[in-house]
């Protein structure tokens, strides 16, 4: 079949799935549960429908299911987890299926990644097969392949595996594609679109990988077709390497050499062979394109036959989104990823051209069993308030609870989601937040997005302190408030001139206290917070907690900057790099 009636064929299927969505739902449920209902973990619980011996598989329906198996989260899992990666531990407690390896979570937020156990199930693979090359149709038939023109500069980094106790691989599960299918795997439709070589991918130094993969972009910029990273923010630090970097890269590119600071024999030797010979004339076009002031358009101008830019831009990522635009030019869209997760597919994004603002997903009905939890910050809603795809509500939001085909059942994300429509029968939800670890939390990522987004107008008007390059918060527990970490960029302030900033450093502790949702501004009424504290780190302060991250586990490929620090080691990390820090008084106005 060609190419483009495959993919035909594939949107078929979404749309006939999406048509059926509540019928496929619970036929997901009645799937998952054949195959693991007499697993260790759910047997207890479905032990009144059908004894012992089968763990009432075949009497189990969604409602019976829904009434006697809890609600879960990561904590209730750990245990058996850990014991799997220790090899003490039996991994039928959770599927019967064979236990590969283990998926990490993104851990910037709490203190270390969270091990998500990977199943060898055939029904999951089917499932997210259909998400994932449904989503890559929905692309190919917004931007046909070009036969030439072809490769992407893909900022991927598959590295940072590890081996557990047992024996079996841990790592991100976007750099699973890069890792399986033994000593002579076949051809990994991914790796033949990227520009950069496998060994660039699996290196182990971000920094380095992602000079590397400038440098490959760079060098063969005439058959780029897209720029892609998982996530806006990972984008947008290999700009800023870019920045930084690009006058070493147009010297490599004009000897035809790597920069000595490549250290990793593999990706040196890689890179250099698709240098190639020295092109001193190409280096000098791409220097006079980088060496003007202004970067706006530098994107669209370097890689001039690239047709997208595409990347996660919802939730945190949002923030990221202008600055890509700024970059981009108009003549360079910036597309927007789907909705997956390392526990599962959710959904598709079927209109990718569309601002974070007005993105949303698509649930794909065979992916996972969903249900939905009623989610109100400071307000606690229990099991029984959960609902299905049919008892959705416009305009109400959500937290996302999934029953995976991989041992994870009725288990809680921790995404909360806005339901803004239907495609055919099946939820259209916007990404909104990350749910609160619990609901003594004052307030969500999005209430810090939004309120820092505020105060970046407040300081564009003033012209004293520039652009907020990151930022994160901290609730410290002892002293009862809240500390905001602002990196601004490119910051430098005279020692004489600090006490200077002072009163703006007050206006901007009073803006973010406005903006900061209702809970927080209630707790600060009652006097169950003290007053605000806004600390200014050093340039390059953000960089480094990313490299601590990665190298406490965190993968690279998944690495987004945290919101919410739960980490007092990522906490001391700022704390170290303050430039100026300011707290209102006890009686200031909020």
């Amino acid at each position: 079949m060609a190419g483009s009636q495959a993919d035909e064929e594939l949107l078929r299927m979404l749309e006939e799935a999406t048509s059926d969505a509540h019928r496929l739902q619970l036929e997901t449920l009645r799937a998952i549960l054949r195959r693991n209902a007499g697993c260790g973990y759910l047997r207890p619980h479905l032990v009144p429908l059908g004894g012992p011996t089968d763990g009432g598989a075949a009497a189990v329906d969604a409602e019976s299911f829904r009434r006697l198996v809890p609600v879960s989260s990561y904590e209730d899992y750990a245990d058996h987890i850990q014991r799997m990666a220790d090899g003490t531990g039996d991994p039928s407690v959770l599927s019967f299926d064979r236990l590969i390896c283990f998926f990490y979570s993104s851990g910037t937020s709490s203190t270390r990644p969270k091990m998500v156990p990977y199943f060898d199930s055939q029904p999951a693979k089917v499932a997210s097969g259909l998400a994932h090359q449904a989503s890559f149709a929905l692309l190919r038939r917004m931007m046909p392949p070009r036969p030439t023109i072809n490769k992407i500069l893909w900022f991927i980094y598959a590295g940072n595996v590890t081996e557990t106790r047992s024996g079996l691989k841990a790592m991100a599960a976007s750099a699973y594609p890069f890792h399986s299918g033994g000593p002579n795997p076949p051809p990994s439709p991914v790796l033949s679109m990227c520009i950069s070589p496998k060994q660039v991918i699996l290196g182990t130094d971000t920094q380095e990988q992602s000079y590397c993969h400038l440098l490959c972009g760079l060098s063969n910029r005439h058959v780029i077709d897209a720029i892609r990273a998982p996530y806006a923010a990972g984008l947008v630090r290999a700009i800023r390497l870019l920045e930084s970097r690009w006058q070493q890269l147009c010297d490599d590119i004009e000897h035809g050499t790597v920069a000595a600071e490549v250290t990793d024999p593999a990706m040196r030797s890689a890179v250099q062979g698709l240098l190639g010979r020295p092109r001193p004339e190409e280096a000098d076009r791409i220097r006079q394109i980088c060496g003007r002031a202004r970067w706006g358009g530098i994107l669209g101008e370097l890689w001039a036959e690239a047709r997208y830019i595409a990347c996660v831009t919802t939730g945190t990522m949002e923030q990221y989104y202008h600055l890509l635009k700024h970059y981009a030019g108009s003549s360079l869209p910036v597309l927007c990823g789907d909705y997956f997760a390392s526990e599962c597919a959710i959904g598709v994004n079927m209109e990718r051209n569309l601002p974070p603002g007005e993105t949303s997903f698509v649930i794909v009905p065979t992916a996972a069993y969903f249900e939905f939890l009623p989610f109100e910050i400071g307000s606690a809603h229990s099991r029984e308030d959960l609902v299905d795809i049919s008892g959705l509500q416009v305009g109400k939001m959500y937290e996302v609870v999934a029953t995976t085909y991989r041992g994870l059942y009725r288990y809680r994300l921790g995404d909360v989601v806005r339901v803004v429509g239907f495609h055919n029968a099946s939820p259209k939800v916007e990404f909104v937040t990350r749910a609160p670890k619990d609901y003594s939390d004052v307030f969500t990522e999005k209430d810090l997005v939004d309120a820092v987004e505020s105060l970046q107008v407040l300081l564009r008007g003033d012209g004293s302190m520039g652009e907020i390059v990151e930022y994160a918060s901290f609730l410290d527990s002892e002293s009862k408030h809240v500390v905001i970490f602002l990196e601004m960029e490119k910051m430098w302030v005279p020692p004489d001139e600090v006490g200077d900033l002072a009163p703006l450093l007050k206006r901007a502790c009073s803006f973010l206290e406005i903006g900061l949702g209702s809970v927080y501004k209630v707790k600060r009424k009652d006097g169950d917070l003290g007053p605000m504290e806004v600390v200014v780190v050093e340039t390059g302060s953000f960089d480094e907690l990313a490299r601590t991250a990665v190298q406490n586990g965190a993968p690279a490929n998944q690495y987004k900057p945290p919101k919410i620090l739960r980490n007092s080691g990522f906490v001391e990390l700022l704390k170290a790099h303050a430039v100026l820090s300011i707290r209102l008084p006890l009686d200031e106005e909020h």
